[in-house]
C-alpha cells in the first residue's frame, strides 16, 4: 500500500521552482486496504470501507462500501454492523 500525500503544480515552470506541497489523507476506523493500493493526496476514506488490492484511490470513499479499480469506484454497499462504536480515524500528512 502507498499513502501519497505529496502533490505538485501541473505547470512545469512552477515545478522547476521546487514548489511542492502536501494534502492530508484521512482513513477512518476499521478500514481494510488491499495490497498494492495507492491512496492519492487529499483523499478521505470512511469508516469500515474496504479498498480492493491494486486500486488507485483518487477521490473520497464513503463509509461502509467496497471500492476497487483504477480509479477506484464504489462496487457495492456493505451492511451496517450492529453495536459498532465510533473509533479514532487516522490522518496522514
Amino acid at each position: 500500500m502507498q499513502i501519497c500525500t505529496a502533490t505538485h503544480p501541473i505547470s512545469a515552470a512552477e515545478r522547476r521552482t521546487g514548489l511542492e506541497s502536501a494534502k492530508p489523507i484521512t482513513i477512518g476506523s476499521d478500514v481494510w486496504v488491499g495490497g498494492g493500493a495507492i491512496i492519492c493526496p487529499g483523499v478521505n476514506i470512511g469508516d469500515r470501507a474496504v479498498i480492493g488490492a491494486g486500486s488507485v484511490v483518487t477521490r473520497d470513499i464513503p463509509s461502509d462500501v467496497v471500492a476497487a479499480g483504477n480509479p477506484a469506484r464504489i462496487i457495492r454497499a456493505l451492511p451496517a454492523e450492529a453495536g459498532e462504536g465510533k473509533r479514532e480515524q487516522t490522518t496522514f500528512l
